[in-house]
C-alpha cells in the first residue's frame, strides 16, 4: 500500500499580523509532525491574513510577508508543507509556497483571480498562466489556490490529467454565508470524483472586518468520499491516510483519464522533484478515528457565524467590551445574545434610554434580559435632553407641526450617550439595526446607526425572529414577551414598524428579489407581488444608499450583503 498522511490545518490568522501569523503556523507544523504527517497545507494568504487589501501596494509589507514565508523554510525537516502567501516576480502573485524538508522547492501561483463580491484580486494580482505538480517519492501532487479548484476543466483537471496528480491539494480563503459549507463540499466531491484523485482542501477561518471564513477544510478520497472534515467556525488540524494504490486502481478500471491524455496534444506540466525525507518511511501510529461532526440547522450555523464573527472584530480590533442600546426589543435582545456569547456577558454592558414613549413593557423587557444574560445594565433617561433640544429649536421650529425630526432627535440623543460611555471607557458601540431596516433605511443617522459595528446588519427582521427562537432552544435568555411583540421605535404613542413598513413576511421576500438577485420591479411582480408595494420598497431601497454608505460595517451572512458585495451610486435617477 501507498499511504500518505495528509494534513490541514486551518487557522484565524489577523491581517498584518505576521510575526502572529507564522507563530501559528509554525506551532500548526509542530502539532503535524508529532502525527507523522507527510504532507501539511494552510490555507491561502495564511502568512499576511486574508484580505490584506490595499496593504498589497506596500512594498516594506510584501518583502515582510516573503521574509517571514522564507523563515519558515527551517522548520519543515521531516515534513512538506504548503502554505498560502504572496510572490514577488516582477508583479505580484497569490501564491502557495512548498517547503520541503527544509526547502523552499517553489510556488503554485493563483490563476484565476476573483473579482466579484467581496473579491478585488485584480487590483493586486497578476493570474499565473501556467501550473505544475510536484512528486514526493512516489506520489504525485498538484496545488492550486482557492478559485482555481471552482473551475471545471481548470488547474485540478490540468494536474490530473496533464501532470498524473494523484493527490490534489487547495488552500483556499472561501468567505461564508448561509449553506456555503454545502455547496463546496458538493463542488469538492465533483473535483474528486472527476478527475480521480485524492483531494485535500483547506479553508481559513475567524473573522475579518464584515467577512467570515468559516474552516469546515476537508479531505476526500477518489470517489468523492469525505475521509475526514474540519471543524465550522473554530480553528483545527485535520488528518488522514489515503491509500494512493486505490487512486491506481480506480483509474485503471476508469479510463476517462486515459482518454483525455490521449485527446490532450499539449505537453505534460512541468514537475518538481521533491527528495524524499529519511523519515517519510518511518512507522505511523494509527490514527484515532474523529468523531462525525454534528448537523447543524440553518438558524444555528448563522448564529455561530455572528458569534465568531462578533468576537474577531472586537478582540482583533483591541477591545474587550461592547456597549448597545436595550430598547426592550427583539433586535437589541439579539444582538445582547450574540454578544454575550461571543465575549462573556461581562464583556457586555446594556443601556436602556427612556423616554416619555417608552412603554413599560420595554423597560421590563430590557431588565429581563439583561437578568437573563448576566449583562450589566445602565439607565440613562433622555426626556430631559428631549425638552432640552426642543426648547432651543422652537424658535426655528416656530409654525411648523411636529413629525420625524422630534423622532429622530430623540435617536440622536441616544446615540451621544452611547458614544459618550465609549468614548469614557473604551467600550465598543455596536448597533441592532436589521437588514429588513438598512435596506429601506428605516433607521436615524447618527441615532440608531452610530457606532462602531453592527451585528445584525445583514440579517433581515424574519431572521431575527428565527434566530431569537433558535438561540432560546439553548437557553431561554430571550424573552417570550419580547418575541411576540409588534416591533416598534418607540419614538411617538401607538408607534409601530408596520405604520411605515409593509409586514416583514411581505417585506422580507421583496428585499431578497430586488437587493440580492438585483431583479426588476417588473419581475418581482410577476412573482405575486403587489406591483404599489413593489415599487413603494424599491424606491425606499434606492434613496436610502447614502445613509448605508455611512453606517458601520456589519457580518455578512448572507450570498450578497450591504457594502462590499453590493456596490451601487448614491447620485443615481435610474428606477426599475
Amino acid at each position: 500500500m501507498r499511504v500518505l498522511r495528509i494534513g490541514l490545518s486551518q487557522l484565524n490568522p489577523v491581517v498584518g499580523d505576521l510575526d502572529g501569523n507564522f507563530e501559528k503556523v509554525a506551532r500548526a507544523i509542530e502539532a503535524a509532525r508529532e502525527r507523522s504527517v507527510d504532507l501539511l497545507a494552510f490555507p491561502e494568504m495564511v502568512i499576511p491574513g486574508y484580505p490584506p487589501e490595499d496593504l498589497l501596494l506596500r512594498p516594506s509589507f510584501i518583502a515582510a510577508v516573503v521574509q517571514r514565508t522564507r523563515d519558515l523554510v527551517p522548520l519543515t525537516r521531516g515534513i512538506t508543507v504548503v502554505v498560502g502567501t504572496v510572490e514577488r516576480d516582477v508583479d505580484l502573485y497569490n501564491a502557495a509556497a512548498v517547503l520541503h524538508d527544509g526547502q523552499w522547492m517553489g510556488t503554485a501561483r493563483k490563476r484565476y483571480l476573483p473579482n466579484y463580491g467581496v473579491f478585488d484580486e485584480n487590483r493586486y494580482f497578476t493570474p499565473e498562466r501556467e501550473t505544475r505538480v510536484f512528486r514526493r517519492g512516489d506520489v504525485v501532487f498538484g496545488v492550486n489556490v482557492c478559485e482555481d479548484i471552482w473551475i471545471a476543466g481548470g488547474p485540478a483537471e490540468e494536474q490530473a490529467i496533464r501532470g498524473g496528480a494523484e493527490v490534489i491539494l487547495n488552500v483556499s480563503a472561501s468567505p461564508y454565508h448561509a449553506n456555503k459549507a454545502d455547496e463546496r463540499r458538493r463542488m469538492i466531491a465533483t473535483r474528486a470524483s472527476d478527475n480521480l484523485a485524492v483531494v485535500g482542501y483547506v479553508n481559513l477561518v475567524g473573522g475579518q472586518d464584515e467577512v467570515v471564513f468559516d474552516g469546515a477544510s476537508l479531505i476526500l478520497d477518489e470517489r468523492g468520499r469525505v475521509l475526514a472534515e474540519g471543524a465550522m467556525f473554530e480553528e483545527d488540524l485535520v488528518v488522514a491516510d489515503v491509500d494512493l494504490d486505490e487512486v491506481f486502481n480506480a483509474r485503471l478500471h476508469d479510463t476517462r483519464l486515459r482518454k483525455e491524455r490521449q485527446l490532450d496534444d499539449e505537453e505534460k506540466l512541468d514537475r518538481v522533484e521533491l527528495p524524499l525525507a529519511a523519515s517519510a518511511s518511518a512507522a505511523k501510529a494509527p490514527l484515532t478515528p474523529r468523531p462525525k461532526h454534528a448537523e447543524r440547522g440553518d438558524a444555528e450555523e448563522v448564529y455561530e457565524a455572528l458569534v465568531l464573527g462578533t468576537r474577531d472584530y472586537v478582540r482583533k480590533n483591541g477591545f474587550e467590551t461592547v456597549v448597545l442600546g436595550l430598547s426592550g426589543g427583539i433586535d437589541s435582545a439579539l444582538t445582547a445574545a450574540i454578544a454575550a456569547d461571543a465575549l462573556g456577558p461581562e464583556q457586555v454592558v446594556g443601556v436602556s434610554m427612556p423616554s416619555e414613549f417608552t412603554s413599560p413593557e420595554s423597560l421590563r423587557g430590557a431588565e429581563d434580559l439583561a437578568a437573563r444574560l448576566g449583562v450589566r445594565l445602565l439607565t440613562v433617561p433622555i426626556r430631559d435632553l428631549v425638552e432640552g433640544y426642543s426648547r432651543a429649536l422652537s424658535g426655528v421650529f416656530a409654525g411648523r407641526a411636529p413629525d420625524t425630526t422630534e423622532e429622530n432627535l430623540q435617536a440622536r440623543i441616544r446615540g451621544n450617550y452611547l458614544m459618550a460611555l465609549s468614548n469614557k471607557f473604551g467600550w465598543l458601540t455596536v448597533t441592532t439595526g436589521n437588514k429588513s431596516e438598512t435596506s429601506v433605511g428605516y433607521s436615524t443617522l447618527y441615532g440608531d446607526t452610530a457606532g462602531g459595528f453592527a451585528l445584525l446588519k445583514d440579517v433581515y427582521k424574519t431572521q431575527v425572529w428565527e434566530l431569537s427562537r433558535w438561540r432560546n432552544t439553548r437557553s431561554a435568555v430571550i424573552p417570550e414577551e419580547t418575541i411576540s411583540r409588534a416591533p416598534s421605535a418607540e419614538l411617538r404613542h401607538n408607534q409601530t414598524d408596520q405604520d411605515s413598513l409593509p409586514p416583514y413576511d411581505v417585506l422580507d421576500p421583496i428585499l431578497r428579489l430586488y437587493v440580492e438577485d438585483d431583479r426588476s420591479v417588473a419581475d418581482i411582480v410577476k412573482q405575486g407581488h403587489a406591483e404599489e408595494v413593489v415599487r413603494r420598497i424599491a424606491r425606499m431601497v434606492d434613496l436610502a444608499e447614502y445613509k448605508r454608505r455611512q453606517s458601520p460595517p456589519g457580518i455578512k451572512i448572507s450570498p450578497r450583503a450591504f457594502g462590499r458585495d453590493r456596490r451601487l451610486p448614491i447620485t443615481n435617477r435610474w428606477r426599475g
